[in-house]
């Protein structure tokens, strides 16, 4: 009978049936062999309003909607072209640095290769840094930010992990201080090589000082956005929910009363789109917290534990490390990123623990991987996304994107096998 409900549920699964359903399907047949009764799922749901990290999801994607809806993308372009563009490979510069702030804020990698593909795409050729080249940036950069505080991906695994209560715990405000300088290092990466790469392009004369004033002065009611909320997180004055109200109040006030970019008749249309995200996720959220209570339940993290360590000795973590990488990078490209953390975290999360994984780092691992597996072929959403954006097959993004792959590869092996650069500011 086991094998018959599985079976089923893999068929709905391939049909397209619903994550939440598929979870909660899950939940209730494994606490109703355990002899407990459905109201467990239920409980679930109602322990989220006990959770004060939660209220930063709806505020800091509402914050988001709002921005991707109003010219802050054109502003964020100019104000860095100014800033950076005469550099060599200035403008590639531009794109990663545009493409990390801007997925940092939404928490949607395919929204911020729509938003600022229409930008940056056609000032890369025009600027002469080859189509090839273009398209492998802008499919690799649209990634970049999901480590950047305010992720909402970083959020997210910061909820799933507290169910746990390890030791150290995982706080939101670690996770948030512990991606700045793994981002900062794919950033530098990305940066240098397309300098390198671009070289022989001829350079655009630095931006005067009228036009680097009035970028800034565009861009005036923007950029104290990053630095309140880094500010505030890092020196402990604000809560990760704190800090997601302000900026969801401070982004409706600039945008809708100040610039008037959003007319407050199309408010409701935004904050209903963000609020089916919201709740999208909180369903998943929802089954998935009680999906993990019965996997603790059923001791299911010990057993695969002893089933790992069979294989790789627990004294051997760089070999544990290794074998997640792996599986990281196979299921990002398979699953987005949300269903993704919520499947995968509450199974790897107890095992890393016991081979002496800092729960903070491992977060940052799991991200940096899932950055990785969103534009990993054949499956990667973000391939497809820029198929359709820039009307390129999928396999000339695949070639194109190869070099940027490895180059973040290689910072995320840096990012796996050095904590310290995680933890540093974390702890």
């Amino acid at each position: 009978m086991t094998w018959l409900i599985v079976l089923g549920l893999i068929v709905l699964a391939v049909l397209g049936a619903p994550l939440f359903a598929l979870l909660g399907a899950v939940a209730l047949i494994g606490f109703h062999n355990a002899g407990q009764e459905g109201i467990a799922v239920a409980v679930e749901f109602y322990r989220l309003g006990d959770m004060p990290a939660l209220i930063a999801i709806p505020l800091f994607t509402l914050a988001g909607y709002l921005l991707a809806e109003s010219k802050t993308p054109q502003r964020l372009v100019r104000l860095t072209n100014a800033l950076v563009g005469w550099l060599p490979g200035g403008l590639a510069i531009v794109a990663v640095c545009a493409c990390t702030l801007f997925t940092a804020f939404t928490g949607a990698t395919g929204v911020t290769i729509i938003a600022l593909g229409a930008v940056l795409y056609p000032a890369l050729l025009q600027a002469h840094y080859g189509e090839k080249f273009s398209l492998g940036l802008l499919t690799a950069s649209g990634s970049l930010g999901l480590l950047l505080v305010p992720s909402m991906p970083l959020i997210l695994y910061g909820v799933v992990a507290q169910q746990f209560q390890t030791t150290p715990p995982v706080s939101i405000d670690a996770l948030f201080r512990a991606g700045v300088l793994p981002c900062l290092l794919m950033v530098v990466m990305l940066g240098a090589y397309s300098a390198w790469h671009v070289r022989h392009v001829p350079r655009p004369p630095r931006a005067g000082a009228d036009e680097l004033l009035a970028a800034t002065k565009d861009a005036a009611w923007e950029i104290p956005l990053p630095f309140v909320i880094l500010i505030g997180i890092y020196s402990g004055k604000l809560a990760a929910s704190e800090a997601a109200a302000a900026t969801a109040l401070y982004v409706l006030v600039v945008t809708v009363l100040i610039r008037r970019e959003i007319r407050i008749g199309d408010l409701p249309r935004v904050i209903r789109h963000a609020m089916v995200l919201v709740g999208g996720i909180l369903m998943i959220l929802g089954f998935s917290l009680a999906l993990t209570n019965w996997l603790i339940d059923a001791e299911v993290p010990d057993k695969l534990f002893e089933f790992l360590r069979t294989h790789i000795p627990q004294d051997q973590p760089f070999l544990f490390l290794l074998a997640l990488n792996v599986f990281l990078l196979v299921f990002g490209m398979l699953l987005e990123g949300f269903p993704a953390i919520i499947l995968l975290v509450p199974l790897v999360l107890p095992v890393a623990v016991k081979y002496g994984i800092d729960p903070v780092h491992l977060g940052i691992i799991f991200l940096a991987n899932l950055q990785l597996g969103i534009f990993l072929p054949p499956l990667g959403i973000n391939l497809y996304i820029a198929s359709a954006r820039f009307r390129q097959p999928v396999m000339t993004l695949v070639r194109a994107s190869v070099p940027f792959f490895l180059i973040m590869l290689a910072a995320t092996l840096v990012i796996t096998y050095w904590p310290a650069l995680s933890l540093w500011l974390a702890r």
